[in-house]
C-alpha cells in the first residue's frame, strides 16, 4: 500500500467541484465523510469516482461515535465496509465521544468520562468496527468545554493511551482539539503531545476556529488556521515524523485558492518538521543511509 503523506484536503460538496476541476498539485490525498457516500448514488456518486482518479482517499466518519453504547446499525455497517472496500481506504477514523443518549441521535461530539468502563465500552466498539470493516481503526480526540467526568485521577492523555492500548487502534491526531482545551482549560499542550505513543498516529487535523468575546475558543471548522496552531503542529511533527495532515474547512469554504495558499503553509511547515525529525532520529538516518 503506497504510504500517504503531505496536506489533504476534505471532499466537501461546496468545494468539489473547484477542487476536482483544477486537480491543485500541492493537495496530496484527499478525506471523504462515508455518510455522504454510502449507499448514494448521483453528484455524489461521480464526484467519488473523480476524486478517485487522482488521489488516494481516506474515510473520516461522523456517527459511529466509539464511545456510545447504543448498538450499531447492522446495515450501514455492511454498507461502510463496501465502501471502504471499494475506495481501498488505508484505515477508517471516527471520534472518541458518544453522541446518543437514549436512542436519539444528538448531531454533537460529547466527551466521555475519563474511567476504565469507558475504556472497555471503546474497546468493545473499536473491535466491533474492526471486524466488520477488515482494516484498521483510529480514533480521533475531540475539543470539549466542560471538564469531563469522573477522570478517575486521568490527564486527558493519560486517558488517550490508555484507550489505545486496549483497543490496540490507531490515532487520528486532532492537533486543534488540542490546541482549543488546552487554552480553554489552561494547560500547556507540548506535554500532551511528549506523552502520546507516536507509532499508533496514522493521520493528523488542522482546522481554525472561532473565539468569543468571552475567550472561550470554539472549534469550527471554518475560519484560517492560526499560528498556534501551526506551532504545535510543527512540534508534533518533529516528534512524529512525516504523517498526513488534513486541513478541515467544513463552514464559510473560501475559494479554492485561499485554501491552496493555506495548504502551501502548512506544506513548508510540513517540509521544516519532518526534515528536522529525520535529522534527529539515529533510526531515520540509518534508514536513510
Amino acid at each position: 500500500m503506497k504510504t500517504i503523506e503531505g496536506i489533504g484536503l476534505g471532499l466537501r460538496h461546496d468545494l468539489a467541484e473547484a477542487l476536482l476541476e483544477r486537480r491543485p498539485d500541492e493537495v496530496r490525498w484527499l478525506e471523504i465523510h462515508p455518510e455522504n457516500y454510502v449507499a448514494r448514488g448521483g453528484l455524489f456518486a461521480q464526484n467519488l469516482e473523480r476524486a478517485m482518479e487522482s488521489w488516494r482517499l481516506v474515510p473520516h466518519g461522523l456517527s459511529l461515535c466509539l464511545g456510545t453504547v447504543t448498538p450499531f446499525d447492522e446495515p450501514y455497517k455492511r454498507q461502510l465496509a463496501g465502501l471502504l472496500d471499494r475506495i481501498d481506504a488505508p484505515w477508517y477514523s471516527d471520534h472518541l465521544c458518544f453522541a446518543d443518549v437514549d436512542g436519539s441521535f444528538l448531531h454533537d461530539l460529547l466527551p466521555l468520562p475519563f474511567s476504565k468502563e469507558t475504556v472497555q465500552t471503546v474497546k468493545e466498539r473499536v473491535d466491533e468496527v474492526q471486524q466488520a470493516i477488515g482494516r484498521p481503526v483510529a480514533v480521533e480526540n475531540i475539543s470539549y468545554y466542560a471538564d469531563p467526568a469522573p477522570r478517575r485521577g486521568w490527564t486527558e492523555p493519560e486517558f488517550l493511551c490508555e484507550v489505545l492500548d486496549a483497543a490496540d487502534c490507531k490515532l487520528l491526531l486532532d492537533v486543534n482539539n488540542i490546541y482549543v482545551n488546552s487554552r480553554n482549560h489552561g494547560f500547556d499542550p507540548r506535554p500532551y503531545i511528549d506523552a502520546l505513543p507516536y507509532e499508533r498516529v496514522v493521520q493528523m487535523h488542522v482546522a481554525g476556529h472561532f473565539t468569543r468575546k468571552d475567550a472561550l475558543i470554539i472549534d469550527t471548522h471554518g475560519e484560517p488556521v492560526c499560528d498556534g496552531v501551526f506551532e504545535l503542529l510543527e512540534y508534533t511533527l518533529e516528534r512524529t515524523g512525516p504523517k498526513p495532515v488534513l486541513l478541515e474547512r467544513d463552514q464559510n469554504i473560501p475559494p479554492l485558492d485561499e485554501l491552496l495558499a493555506e495548504v502551501r503553509q502548512l506544506s513548508e511547515i510540513y517540509e521544516r518538521a519532518t526534515a528536522a525529525h529525520e535529522s534527529s532520529d539515529p533510526k531515520s538516518r540509518d534508514a536513510a543511509e
